[in-house]
């Protein structure tokens, strides 16, 4: 409902305002617009663009491939989308609606929509909006603002430079103010937790039903591992579960962040209270303790589950210099979850996040950029003792721990190598992501085309290690992207 709210209100402020035009384009001003006989007013200095890009893809399976054509799956090798955007800016205000379009059940979904307002060095927005915080190039620790969809990271990632376009927006207020020459301070209110919802089959009633998930897959492909046990081999869940509904205001998040220069270095200081991304899993035992013979079709006989987004407080500091050549970034944050002893099995152990990264250009033109993420489990001995939620005698396992069985550390190393060629219109580029602990990795080439507003690329995703991996995990799903995107 709230987004409908959002995109009427903005909506508005085009149709209210009379802007109209029959060119389809961008850039175009409204020096010519009636204001009711006078100059200078607020219509005289209101301008609109238009933008956006439409693009198509084919995505090839080799396993799929591999096992004949009636194995490949066609919903999940076309793609197409487009993006279409819109900035109504005057001197005091800007609007702003982004829309996503695609083929579907409902074509058309919102993106961005959001109300920005500013005077002298105060900023202040309203609306459906996507925010980065920390410099760290790719979802760094302090990056918690917006929930990204997982399942479209390495799609993603195979062809862009930018994950931005995984994020999904949040309604919030977020207000700025720039003081000095250098420095900010930001404060942010989101009123929910914005999840994001899949389409699973249950294996008890054969019905479609939407499941709060930390990603959406695209197909049952790119189902987490840390999921894999709620599902089978098809992508069916397992067992009932009851719907998490994160719209109230019990689920409101909020944060300040503090951004300054100092020399050279780049420093900011932020705080945040909100939930965790990654869900935990809370297993129910059955209303009926005895199934009944004659409706086994009925979930009431069999264990269910529902998903808790745990609370948590987020202090962190991040940095970023040019040394001797090197553009250096670096995170650390302290995650400070509601289990401070360690010893509650359904929520996280507090932690440690970081991030490191630099980018040096070297020689003949080549590029490198590196980046490590990772995090450090607090309290790791008071995990329990069992990562199964029932006993032999089908009662609720004391000793389970969402955390069992997983390492106190989890560090993933991510490093692209990039040449431009043909005065910049191709690139080669090359990123490999290790996950050192687990021994896995993802091997993402590209080939990229680009001349003036035509982008053409073929790029492609190969997974390697064991499959209770991170990475691992989607060794069966190497792939290979042509994409063609053009943008106005």
């Amino acid at each position: 409902m709230y987004k409908k709210i959002v995109l009427i209100i903005i909506a508005g402020i085009f149709v209210n305002g009379q802007v109209w035009t029959q060119d389809f384009g961008f850039g175009f001003g409204f020096d010519d617009v009636d204001s009711g006989g006078s100059s200078g007013g607020f219509l005289n200095s209101l301008s609109v663009s238009i933008g956006g890009e439409v693009s198509a893809a084919v995505i090839g399976y080799f396993d799929e491939m591999i096992k004949g054509a009636d194995s490949i799956v066609t919903r999940d090798m076309f793609m197409f989308s487009g993006k279409l955007n819109f900035l109504a800016k005057s001197s005091l205000a800007q609007a702003v609606i982004n829309l996503k379009l695609v083929p579907a059940l409902v074509p058309v979904s919102i993106d961005e929509a959001y109300l920005n307002v500013f005077y002298g060095g105060f900023d202040i927005s309203a609306g459906l909006k996507k925010v980065a915080w920390g410099k760290a190039d790719q979802f760094g620790p302090l990056d918690v603002i917006n929930m990204p969809d997982a399942s479209k990271i390495f799609i993603e990632m195979a062809d862009n430079t930018s994950l931005m376009g995984v994020k999904i927006a949040n309604p919030m207020i977020h207000a700025s103010f720039r003081f000095g020459q250098f420095s900010k301070i930001e404060g942010i209110f989101l009123p929910n937790f914005e999840i994001v919802s899949m389409a699973v089959s249950s294996m008890f009633d054969g019905s479609s039903e939407f499941l709060s998930l930390v990603s959406s897959p695209v197909s049952d492909k790119w189902i987490p591992a840390s999921m894999n046990k709620l599902y089978d081999n098809d992508g069916n869940l397992l067992m009932p579960f009851k719907k998490t509904d994160t719209s109230g205001l019990d689920y409101a998040q909020a944060g300040l962040r503090f951004t300054t220069t100092i020399g050279s270095a780049d420093i900011g200081i932020q705080y945040f209270y909100g939930r965790m991304f990654q869900p935990a899993a809370k297993f129910n035992l059955p209303k009926n303790q005895i199934p009944d013979m004659n409706d086994l079709g009925n979930p009431d006989n069999y264990p269910s589950f529902e998903f808790l987004f745990n609370i948590y407080h987020q202090a962190g500091l991040d940095y970023a210099q040019v040394i001797a050549g090197f553009n250096i970034r670096a995170e650390v944050a302290a995650n400070i979850t509601e289990d401070l002893k360690g010893d509650d099995g359904l929520v996280y152990n507090p932690s440690i996040g970081w991030s490191f990264g630099f980018d040096r250009n070297l020689f003949a033109g080549i590029n490198l950029n590196v980046q490590g993420n990772g995090t450090v489990r607090l309290f790791n001995d008071k995990i329990g003792s069992s990562g199964e939620p029932f006993d032999q005698y089908y009662n609720l396992n004391p000793n389970y721990d969402v955390e069992y069985d997983t390492s106190m550390t989890s560090t993933r190393i991510t490093a692209m190598l990039s040449r431009k060629f043909m005065r910049d219109e191709l690139e080669l580029r090359a990123a490999v992501v290790w996950g050192i602990e687990d021994m896995d990795f993802a091997i993402i080439p590209a080939l990229i085309w680009t001349r003036d507003e035509l982008r053409a690329a073929f790029s492609g995703g190969f997974f390697i290690g064991e499959r209770d991996g991170q990475l691992g995990q989607y060794k069966y799903n190497n792939f290979l992207k042509l994409s063609v995107t053009y943008i106005f």
